[in-house]
């Protein structure tokens, strides 16, 4: 691919690296880019199934940029091979990959507001969680029985989330998103859910069997 992604400002080029550095510890360590229209989408997955018995929720975190109006782009990519290229430029690395959950693309319309989110509710949720998947994973488990954990503690329903998986709370607190007294909207469209906090947005499909 040997190309570059090119910035107005120094600060949306750090940006997407700063994401990009907090996506690289998530999951599969993969970064979505979409850019069109003169906005660049980036996300990645916090907590996504490994199978088709998984009923493991798929959870997302995005974060959208300013960039040139010409450039489009749809590709993802290792969000550790991507690095500073001067002042105001990302270089991507020199081939992109594959991921399910880059295919589940969530609607761009059709959002109904269903309530709303405390930040002190998601920070809290998240720290629940992280203390739950420490005490529960055993010393010198492999990376399945890792992920078995994760899968079972982060997605399993929160009620002080409004039943949204608790993965929601560990991705808006991954990725940085959790800043001060904010309240997050949530928002529905068919079988995903968005918390949309100002720093970023957070995801979820739910998958038809993990519904009631």
């Amino acid at each position: 691919m040997s190309a570059r992604l090119a910035f107005a400002d120094s600060d949306a080029a750090a940006d997407l690296l700063t994401f990009a550095g907090r996506a690289a510890r998530l999951d599969d360590g993969l970064v979505h880019l979409r850019a069109a229209g003169g906005v660049l989408a980036m996300s990645c997955a916090a907590l996504t199934s490994s199978g088709l018995m998984d009923t493991t929720p798929t959870v997302l975190g995005m974060r959208m940029l300013p960039i040139d109006p010409e450039l489009e782009c749809d590709l993802v990519v290792q969000a550790s091979a991507l690095v500073a290229d001067g002042p105001d430029g990302v270089a991507l690395p020199a081939s992109a990959t594959r991921t399910a959950w880059a295919g589940i693309a969530p609607p761009r319309s059709g959002w109904e507001m269903s309530g709303e989110l405390p930040a002190s509710v998601l920070a809290a949720r998240a720290q629940h969680g992280m203390a739950s998947v420490a005490h529960a994973v055993p010393d010198a488990a492999g990376e399945d029985v890792v992920r078995a954990v994760r899968g079972r503690i982060w997605g399993a329903p929160d009620e002080d989330l409004q039943g949204l998986p608790a993965g929601v709370a560990f991705a808006a607190f991954a990725l940085g998103f959790i800043h001060g007294d904010e309240v997050a909207a949530v928002r529905r469209a068919g079988v995903w859910t968005r918390v949309s906090l100002q720093r970023g947005h957070v995801l979820v499909r739910q998958r038809p069997s993990a519904r009631s």
